[in-house]
This record gives C-alpha cells, structure tokens and sequence, in this order.
C-alpha cells in the first residue's frame, strides 16, 4: 500500500522544506528522521549493491532511505517529497516498491532480528500478539493486474480498510507483520504470523515462547489447541460466552499493552 495521509492545502508562503533540516548542530543524523551514522553502518552491507557507474550515476542509497523514511514518518504523498530532500520523489517511490517486490525489506528485517538474537537482545520467552485496521483511500484498489485480495485491502465497520497483525517479543519489538483485508478477523492469520515470526514449540531445538499473549479476539478451542500443541501456554480470557477462567493470569495480560504501543508506534 503506498503510504498517505489526507491532504491539507498549504498556506501561502509555507513549505515543507523545514521537515528536513538538521537536527542539532553536532548531530550525527542527515535529517530530522534519518538515520543516524551508526545506523547506516549497521543498514548499509544488507542492501542491493549500488549499479556501475556507467550512463547516469544512481542516487546514493542513504539518500533515497531517508526519503523513504520522511514519507513513511509523516504520511505525506510520495510527490510531497521536498525539493531538497537530494532525490525526486519518483526515485524513492520506485526504489521502495523495488525492494520491496525483491524482498531485500524482509530480509534486512530477518538479518537484524538474528543479529538481535545473537546477542540476547529479543525476549522471546513470550509473544504478543495483536491486529489493527488502517483506513484505505478511496481509490486505493484496482491497480492493473492486481485484485483486493492481493491488496490486501476489504470493507469492514470502519469502511474500506486493510488489517495488519502483528507479532511482537516480550520486549515489544516486533517479530513478524502479516496484511490482511480489512474484514479479515485476527484469529485466522494467528497461525500464519507465528510460523512468520519463527515462533516454534517451547521443545523445538530454538527456543520458543513459554506463552502466548492476546486479547479475546484470539479466544478460539482451534488457537488454544495450536499452541497446547507446541508446549506453548495461552494468556488469553475467555469471551463471556465462555464462561470464566479463575486461574487466568491478569498480570502477563497487563503486559499486553506492548505490543498495543507499538502498533501506535507503527500508524
């Protein structure tokens, strides 16, 4: 789906051009935004070698990821890239859509998730997992070639919406991130997002989660019996058609507001 926000018609004289400027003298980022030195060091050796420089020169890569990431940060149509952001704006659309057909978005995502395991920086002792619909634009659908469904986009209560379900550690970064049309319900794609996020039985040769978190959306015989299945207990409440649970455990349910942020953090 292409990143938007509706459109707010600019005041005489006003610009987005101040979106871009520096942090703070001294700052070791390109823009407000950006990435960081460090962070580009880390990013850099998991993208696509830049072309030969033969005809026209291609646009450096940090360039184009910050244009990318100013988009994705402020919901603005691709066009709205500002003129100084050092790479038009059909350049950074298309090295987006680019990358991410050729899955080099994924897999820098895998790469720094096992980069993040090898140091013990992911709790993977629990999962949290939650869903979220996002409001389509109007005239989102009917690309050439292309249906709904590959869209991911549907018609739920909120209009015509895509859902995203998102799986995230005990930490609350996330594990895995799956579409879905937007009436979609989050249970049928719980199976799906922990085979994406490598969740696998607390007895498999990695270590997988002591339990799953969820919200009553989750409350299903088929769900609970996936995770008995793999050793994994099920911090999930019952809904009021199915009587109470005195032994569900309130406490790790009250952690479940980390994957709740960061779903925040992610519209």
């Amino acid at each position: 789906m292409t990143p938007s926000a509706p459109r707010v018609p600019a005041k005489a004289g006003t610009s987005l051009v101040p979106r871009w400027l520096p942090l703070r003298p001294g700052s070791d980022a390109a823009v407000r935004g950006g990435l960081t030195d460090a962070q580009w060091a880390r990013l850099s050796p998991l993208l696509p070698p830049r072309k030969p420089a033969v005809g026209r020169p291609a646009r450096d890569h940090r360039t184009v990821v910050d244009a990318i990431l100013w988009v994705l940060r402020t919901g603005a149509p691709w066009r709205d890239l500002p003129a100084d952001a050092g790479v038009p704006w059909a350049t950074a659309v298309s090295r987006f859509y680019r990358w991410t057909a050729s899955g080099v978005w994924k897999r820098v995502l895998a790469e720094l998730q096992r980069d993040a395991d090898g140091r013990g920086a992911l709790d993977r002792k629990e999962v949290f997992v939650d869903a979220s619909s996002v409001r389509a634009h109007q005239h989102a659908a009917g690309a050439r070639g292309s249906t709904q469904e590959e869209e991911a986009l549907g018609r739920s209560r909120g209009g015509f919406t895509t859902k995203f379900h998102v799986a995230a550690e005990g930490n609350g970064k996330p594990l895995a991130l799956l579409l879905s049309a937007g009436q979609r319900h989050e249970s049928k794609l719980l199976e799906p997002l922990m085979e994406e996020g490598g969740v696998r039985g607390a007895g498999s040769s990695r270590t997988g989660p002591g339990r799953v978190v969820g919200d009553k959306g989750y409350s299903h015989g088929r769900i609970r019996h996936y995770l008995a299945r793999r050793g994994i207990a099920s911090v999930i409440p019952l809904r009021s058609d199915q009587g109470h649970d005195p032994g569900f455990d309130q406490e790790a349910y009250r952690q479940r507001n980390r994957v709740e942020r960061l779903i925040g953090r992610l519209k």
